[in-house]
């Protein structure tokens, strides 16, 4: 075996090894009730393909839920975010204004189409979209506008739909965070023309890789099952409303197995519990740390008064990046996996080739820098977490 070979692996058994040692990981899946159950169900049924009899039990419990138009399960959030585009008939040339502090997803879906992203700065608050900077950014060529809420914690969704529809400009939520969160009383995700939805294992309802497409605008309803469905009108034909189906349109296969949607199901139903979880863990953060963080110039999560977030995440902004490298080295000799989150995508390789330059995003640029995440899962026991070793830093 060459030296280099050696060396990557006796690297690779050393990450495995420091994992193995932590006592509190990053993330964690765990079961909510009925995943085993389920899963033994959609095989015994015949059907785990997609659109099964669990798929259609997830997409009526959304749609019943946060009272919209049609939810329609896919493979990923990623996958959710290519179909609005698509909806959308984003064309080369063409505009979208999404904030830089996000994942890539959330612009690669548009630039497949051909278009430019043109980044829009966070605030320093709630390190959403910074609403006061988008009128500026809008032009002849914009054709979307992508508020994401951040650790499900709402934009300014009022004021961002009131320059969009000023304009007549389509606005689609990356809701990724923020499943059952709220601005203003109302669930996120209804506000746009589309959502989008991530149920990712970090997430709070997870089957490991999965999303859905919230459509609150019902003229893309039918084109949006063609697009699902490979580009066929293979839905229409199963509901008996056509005798054969065909190639109508582009597409993809975007649908989920059943086998996915059986274990997702399971944990929507136990929403409740899980939320309940997960707010204890979050409140609990916030009670042993907030004086700590004042005492060391450190920032935790702000929630506006007309914000309900789902707790989907707790992080912590550090005073530096020096601090924050240090800090996630100190947890980590406790047994305490913490990490830090996006960089700005507009200085990234792909970002300057789309004319990205240090300056541009101020806010994002400082954030990224020192943002730190703690570890939060579902049954993560909060209890066993040792805040002495937050103290000693």
């Amino acid at each position: 075996m060459k030296d280099l070979d050696l060396k990557f692996l006796k690297k690779v058994i050393g990450i495995i090894n420091g994992i193995h040692d932590l006592n509190i990981p990053f993330n964690k899946p765990s079961l909510a009730g009925n995943e085993l159950e389920y899963l033994k169900q959609a095989i015994n049924n015949g059907h785990i393909s997609g659109d099964g009899i669990f798929t259609k039990k997830c997409n009526s419990l959304l749609e019943s839920e946060l009272d919209v138009t049609k939810v329609l399960l896919t493979t990923s959030c990623t996958h959710a975010l290519e179909m609005a585009a698509i909806l959308l008939d984003i064309q080369p040339g063409d505009e979208i204004i999404v904030p830089s502090f996000t994942f890539v997803s959330t612009v690669n879906a548009f630039v497949l189409r051909g278009a430019k992203p043109v980044f829009i700065d966070i605030r320093p608050d709630t390190l959403n979209m910074d609403e006061n900077q988008l009128e500026r950014l809008i032009t002849e060529k914009t054709k979307a506008i992508i508020p994401v809420h951040y650790a499900g914690i709402g934009c300014e969704m009022d004021f961002i739909m009131n320059i969009a529809n000023q304009y007549d400009i389509p606005v689609i939520e990356d809701n990724a965070h923020g499943l059952f969160g709220k601005y203003n009383g109302r669930y996120l995700g209804t506000f746009g023309n589309f959502a989008t939805q991530s149920f990712h294992e970090t997430k709070n309802f997870s089957c490991g890789e999965g999303g859905a497409l919230l459509i609150n605008d019902k003229k893309f309803l039918e084109r949006a099952e063609f697009i699902r469905e490979k580009g066929t009108n293979r839905s229409r034909f199963f509901r008996g409303e056509i005798d054969k189906y065909s190639w109508v349109d582009i597409g993809s296969s975007y649908l989920p197995s059943d086998i996915l949607a059986a274990i997702l199901y399971a944990q929507l139903e136990k929403r409740e519990l899980i939320q309940a979880k997960r707010k204890k863990i979050w409140e609990n953060y916030y009670e042993h740390l907030d004086a700590w963080a004042n005492k060391n110039d450190i920032s935790l999560p702000t929630i506006p008064q007309n914000c309900e977030h789902p707790y989907h995440m707790f992080y912590l902004l550090m005073p530096t990046l020096e601090k924050r490298t240090l800090f996630i080295q100190h947890l980590k000799k406790n047994g305490i996996m913490a990490v830090f989150h996006y960089l700005p995508l507009h200085l990234s390789e792909m970002g300057k080739n789309f004319g990205g330059k240090v300056g541009d995003c101020p806010v994002t640029e400082n954030i990224s820098d020192r943002l730190v995440r703690l570890p939060f899962y579902n049954d993560l026991d909060i209890e066993t977490l040792d805040f002495n070793c937050f103290y000693d830093f």
